[in-house]
């Protein structure tokens, strides 16, 4: 027991409970599932695997074992749940089943014992809160309610069955009835029962899912959880046999069951058919309420085994509880073998020391897939543990003897059934680690035997239960004899004559018909003409120039207006792949050649946009840091904050970063960038890109060309640097022009304070006060001040040279009309009062060792200010205040200070009178 995190996340069926706990695995660094059914594992496997891969996922189940070196994440059914891993997460599903007579024990053992260093969930019936919460006191819950509704329809016949219907059976002889009925009068229904292999299960669910057949039979091994796309489910019948004797079903049992019509969103019914009475009104609210009598038993056996003897396993097993939420489970089939064995003189003779008992004990623990009789099972089991005891390893000879026994595909339903049921005992056998010499040779071995077994069974199902005849003339709206149809040059699909659907891409995009076998009849026929077309078109496209393919700026490829594939992730980043959308109809060659197509297109747009980039990576002549660092920009799509690689840079010396340059590498204040990276088209695919790498289920899209500054809006960590921007404020600003300014701001003396000039809102393309909150994102203080507004001199106009002599003579006359246009100056503004304009100083709000901006890249180190005298920063007057002695000492007017020297006289030319005239001008 510790302290990790407890939930029990309860509800009825059709929650999510399942996928949430799946999501909660893969959130930490290592996790364990335990399900209820080897069908249901290799299901969950199957979609962790394709999330995260299979070299982090490990599937145990009895008769499989998938275990990776660097295995993470762990699949499993609840009884070979691995011991000794202390995963961060661990989850247990369908945890009602502590109620269980036969596998109850288990379940309530992995709930009083099983936890997650940082998170354990318990997921299953709401039956289960009352006690989970007074065996697990520190437990908390989490009730998810059902995603659709669930409605009671009473009895209907089979042959008034609707489509997309489950009917459960509760034995084989039932379900193969039943099957064979529904082939007679709808053309047939696939199998699925708890003792086939997952292999068949999934190519039998495969003829539902794909609509082969509209109707599925199936024990109540639906019941736990496999997910199907069921709208009804009908009971045959409301007893079984558990294995001990025949009993009615209980609401919660049929309930469960019931659960598995309606998929998410989608509503569902239930109901009757055949031989099964109406259902009691108390049951139907029951179901449809999901409302049940709580768990008051939860099935227990003792799990801390003494090895020290025979007898003290014995007591161990059977030893009772005093706790009254729990009870001993009956004597189970592993505890019957053992009293079985442990008769046998030679048995108890060779199982003396704790070693030996602990073998005898798991050998006790193989499951009787047979079926047979108990005491010949016993038998089989005290051969194993003779070998084992005897020679350390089951012989091969005597392994490969019962296997190749059973290594033949001839034989009906049953005959094939049975000896998939045989095999599993081996393939379990094959499975436990030092039984056998060579265990990854047996394990292969049996699988295949196993999967040649399944397939050929699933062969024979379909033969028996699916009359493919019956089928086709139910496609065939009312028995007609054939369906002509045609694809114009549009794509328009028509049967007979009437428009049926539309072909878009290399997809088939059906109308809506008025029934599933007239849809199923009309798809039929549509894509039989369309196995011609599909050829021609992506004949087509493979030869269509590249103007007609573009992408979206959701990672989309079109081919002109039709939708044809999407970008998905590939193992670098610059090298995206590609999933054609082609109808699996279409074939194999079309969606080769759609896919050649596309990727020979994303490829090349690619080099073009990214060619500077390229070219950098290919050049041998880089040194080793200015290689690394290129590959390091080449990760970042051409563009990175220079904050993210602060150390890198500085660890560049002057050369090297001159080589880098030499490619286009900018090394500016803010960014390290790729000027030509930041044009439109590269800058759309970079996004693109970017939000493919990341995952993202929405990608941004590229600010329009143009635009110096964009609104700063709340949006995916690094999109503004993906899309060639800085935030800074509210806007965001691009990062060419935030080098441009910086350079500007450079020379300005940050300490003292200096105001915006016309070039810095210039190159902006803001207002004042835009700039200053601009100007405060970027880490300046900006302080607003009001101070009266010197009108500007009027310009004055250009002088010809032959007016240069006649303004000398003027100039008298010139200056008495300046006095003039003074006095009524003065005059107007005493009468209206001066006119005031809003000025912002601008001081770095930085720490006090960046008060100056970071220098231009390769500017010296030692470079002195050429303003300040001695060496020594210009300092603000006694008192500190501006207006009173200081930044803006001399009124609210902000001081400006130039850090390069004055500018030189250009020496008048004494031989050019007109240069000497315009000296005398500024001499005034």
């Amino acid at each position: 027991m510790n302290s990790s995190r407890i939930t029990a996340v309860l509800g009825p069926t059709n929650t999510g409970k399942t996928h949430y706990a799946i999501e909660r695995m893969l959130s930490y660094r290592s996790g364990i599932i335990g399900l209820p059914l080897r069908l249901l594992a290799r299901e969950v496997y199957d979609r962790i695997v394709a999330q995260r891969g299979a070299h982090v996922v490990a599937l145990i189940t009895g008769e499989e074992r998938i275990v990776p070196d660097r295995a993470q994440y762990w699949v499993s059914t609840v009884e070979a749940m691995p011991q000794g891993l202390a995963p961060e997460f661990l989850a247990i599903d369908e945890i009602q089943l502590c109620g269980d007579a036969d596998r109850g024990h288990v379940f309530t053992d992995r709930l009083l014992n099983a936890r997650g260093s940082m998170e354990t969930l318990f997921m299953g019936a709401e039956t289960m809160r009352s006690a989970i919460a007074q065996l697990v006191p520190h437990a908390q819950f989490m009730y998810r309610d059902r995603f659709s509704k669930l409605t009671y329809t009473g009895s209907k016949k089979i042959s008034r069955m609707p489509g997309r219907a489950a009917i459960v059976g509760f034995s084989v002889e039932n379900v193969y009835a039943i099957a064979e009925l529904l082939r007679r009068q709808k053309g047939g229904a696939a199998v699925v029962m708890g003792a086939l292999s997952p292999r068949t299960r999934n190519a039998q669910v495969e003829l539902y899912q794909n609509g082969d057949v509209d109707y599925l039979v199936a024990t109540d091994a639906i019941g736990m959880g496999l997910n199907l796309d069921i709208d009804h489910v009908a009971f045959s019948g409301l007893t079984k046999f558990d294995g001990r004797r025949m009993r009615v079903l209980s609401p919660q049992e049929l309930g469960q069951i019931a659960g598995r019509a309606g998929r998410y969103l989608n509503d569902g019914t239930f109901g009757v058919t055949g031989e099964a009475p109406i259902l009691d009104d108390e049951i139907v609210d029951a179901i449809t309420e999901h409302q049940f009598e709580p768990v008051k038993k939860l099935q227990w056996r003792n799990s801390r085994l003494n090895f020290g003897s025979i007898n003290r396993l014995l007591a161990d097993l059977q030893q009772q509880t005093n706790d009254p939420l729990l009870t001993r489970v009956r004597d189970s089939d592993d505890l019957m073998a053992l009293k079985t064995l442990v008769k046998d003189p030679l048995i108890t003779a060779r199982a003396k020391e704790g070693p030996a008992i602990r073998l005898l004990w798991d050998v006790c623990r193989i499951p009787d897939f047979r079926g047979i009789s108990h005491h010949e099972h016993a038998r089989l089991l005290s051969e194993i543990f003779g070998f084992l005891v005897e020679n350390g390893r089951i012989p091969d000879d005597w392994l490969a003897k019962h296997v190749k026994r059973l290594d033949r595909t001839d034989g009906d339903i049953d005959t094939l059934s049975k000896r998939l049921a045989y095999i599993r005992t081996w393939t379990y056998v094959a499975q436990r680690r030092g039984w056998i010499s060579d265990e990854f040779h047996w394990r292969d071995a049996t699988r295949a035997v196993e999967d040649r077994l399944s397939d050929a069974l699933h062969g024979a199902l379909t033969q028996r239960f699916v009359d493919r005849r019956t089928s086709v003339l139910l496609r065939r709206l009312k028995q007609k004899e054939s369906l002509v149809a045609d694809v114009n040059d549009k794509g328009e699909v028509t049967v007979e004559g009437e428009f049926v659907g539309r072909l878009e891409g290399f997809r088939f995009r059906q109308d809506k018909s008025d029934s599933s076998d007239e849809a199923k009849t009309l798809r039929t026929a549509s894509l039989q003409a369309l196995a011609p077309e599909f050829h021609l078109r992506a004949d087509r496209f493979y030869n269509a120039p590249d103007p007609e393919i573009d992408f979206t700026e959701q990672g989309g490829l079109m081919w002109g207006s039709q939708s044809v594939g999407k970008l998905v992730a590939g193992a670098d980043p610059m090298k995206p792949l590609v999933e054609a959308f082609v109808d699996d109809e279409a074939g194999e060659d079309v969606a080769t050649k759609v896919q050649r197509r596309l990727q020979h297109f994303i490829d090349r747009k690619i080099a073009a946009a990214y060619e500077p980039m390229f070219n950098m990576l290919k050049d041998e002549a880089l040194a080793p840091l200015a290689r690394g660092f290129a590959f390091r920009l080449s990760e970042n799509f051409g563009i990175i904050p220079r904050q993210d690689v602060a150390d890198e840079v500085k660890a560049l010396d002057q050369e090297t970063r001159g080589q880098l340059r030499k490619h286009g590498v900018r090394f500016g204040q803010f960014t390290i960038f790729m000027p030509l990276l930041l044009k439109p088209a590269p800058t759309r695919l970079r996004l693109v890109l970017w939000s493919i790498n990341k995952g993202l289920q929405e990608f941004p899209e590229a600010p329009p060309a143009g635009l110096v500054t964009v609104p700063s809006v709340d949006a995916e960590p690094g999109v503004f640097a993906m899309s060639g921007y800085r935030r800074a404020g509210d806007r965001a600003i691009r990062i060419d022009m935030l080098e441009r300014l910086a350079d500007m701001l450079r020379d300005q003396n940050t300490r003292a304070g200096f105001e915006g000039t016309a070039d810095m809102l210039s190159i902006t393309g803001m207002t004042l006060d835009q700039f200053a909150n601009l100007m405060s994102g970027l880490g300046y203080n900006a302080e607003k001040g009001e101070r009266e507004k010197v009108k500007a001199a009027a310009k004055p106009a250009e002088i010809s040279a032959e007016d240069i002599a006649a303004e000398v003579e003027s100039k008298v006359e010139e200056e008495v009309a300046k006095e003039i246009i003074k006095e009524d100056a003065a005059k107007a503004e005493t009468a209206e009062g001066p006119e005031m304009e809003v000025f912002y100083t601008f001081t770095w709000g930085g720490q006090r060792r960046q008060e100056r901006a970071p220098r231009r890249e390769g500017q010296a180190s030692n470079r002195k200010p050429r303003d300040m005298k001695g060496g020594q920063r210009p300092q603000a007057a006694k008192g500190g205040k501006r207006g009173k002695g200081g930044p803006n000492k001399g009124g609210n007017k902000a001081q400006k200070f130039e850090s390069r020297p004055p500018r030189k006289e250009k020496k008048i030319d004494p031989d050019n009178p007109f240069a000497a005239a315009l000296a005398g001008f500024k001499a005034d």
